[in-house]
């Protein structure tokens, strides 16, 4: 039976590399796009685009159109990730709202696999530096963030639609994506690129788990076939500190300078100001007091069912940089950051 893949959020930064990695392999991709939205990084690629909001049920019933005699592969990645104090409803209405929307599509057009893409800030933490695996129990209540409460309704909801419904889902957690082909939205790109480019005077105390996004979609490509229902996987490399990912971007380049690390308790100080004066200029701010809480967290994730499972073997990050300031380098002048939304 041919198969069909329709993946939301296919101009984003992972969703994007999702439908490259699958038209590459001469896979049939159904690409949801917001109306009016332009898709250079889905530029070549032959692939069926398809405007509309996964907010707006009704604007999502042509990327479910005329599936009969094929085998659907859902690939939920729209999401808004929102490291703000405040998460607003838009944020709420996207995680949360966008996925029950496409759940109830989902099960409605008897799809093979509706793989979420939720987020590690979705697993409760645990103290310390405590190894954390998969689990299946999800609940706003047992994370810190107006994000991470999003991305664990969200998940609680997938998770009871598989054992009320039979959903025949599978969620996938990435830690921090880094990589090659993002717009804007990254805020770990977005840090690399301030440092390269100068524009970086400090360095929070503090670093986090990060991945590379290629390794992302290649275990999410392979989830279709490998994962089993009902199960989560956890898609993490390992924990990097920040002036450790900006020194060797400075061997890699040539360019940045040493930058004073600025302790935890001051960057708190500093965030919410930083927070007001980067959201006055209309820009999504780099610090934050939810994103150094992340940097302070434990971020120590196992991928060993990934790995086992879905062959996720995440490569060395000198290369995941490499590539990155490549990118990076190519995009000059540099992106203007937008806003937080569906990515």
């Amino acid at each position: 039976m041919e198969r069909i893949y329709l993946i939301t959020g296919a101009n984003g930064h992972l969703g994007s590399t999702v439908a490259r990695q699958l038209a590459t392999a001469g896979q049939r991709v159904r690409a949801l796009v917001l109306p009016g939205e332009a898709t250079p990084l889905l530029a070549g690629l032959t692939i069926e685009t398809v405007r509309g909001d996964v907010r707006d049920a009704a604007s999502l019933a042509p990327l479910f159109r005329g599936l009969e005699g094929l085998q659907v592969v859902v690939i939920h990645a729209a999401a808004i990730i929102d490291i703000t104090s405040n998460v607003g409803k838009t944020a709420r209405d996207v995680n949360v709202g966008g996925t029950k929307n496409m759940v109830r599509l989902a099960l409605a057009a008897g799809v093979h696999r509706f793989l979420h893409i939720s987020s590690v800030h979705a697993i409760p933490e645990a103290p310390g530096t405590t190894l954390m695996r998969e689990t299946k129990v999800f609940s706003p209540a047992l994370v810190q963030g107006g994000y991470a409460k999003t991305k664990a309704e969200a998940s609680r909801y997938v998770m009871d639609c598989v054992q009320t419904r039979g959903l025949p889902a599978v969620i996938l957690h990435p830690s921090g994506i880094i990589g090659p082909g993002d717009t804007g939205t990254n805020n770990v790109v977005a840090a690399l690129r301030s440092y390269v480019q100068g524009h970086l005077p400090a360095c929070p105390r503090g670093g986090y788990n990060l991945v590379d996004v290629r390794d992302v979609a290649a275990a999410i490509i392979a989830a279709a076939d490998k994962a089993r229902v009902g199960e989560t996987y956890i898609l993490a490399a390992g924990h990097y500190e920040f002036c450790e990912l900006f020194a060797m971007a400075r061997q890699i380049t040539g360019k940045g300078r040493r930058c004073p690390v600025v302790p935890m308790w001051m960057a708190r100080l500093a965030a919410p100001l930083l927070e007001k004066h980067a959201l006055w200029r209309g820009r999504p701010p780099l610090v934050t007091a939810y994103s150094l809480g992340a940097l302070a967290s434990n971020d120590n994730f196992s991928h060993e069912k990934a790995a086992r499972e879905l062959c996720f073997a995440p490569r060395p990050i000198q290369d995941t940089l490499r590539d990155t300031l490549g990118w990076i380098s190519a995009q000059a002048p540099a992106v203007k950051r937008r806003r937080p939304r569906a990515v």
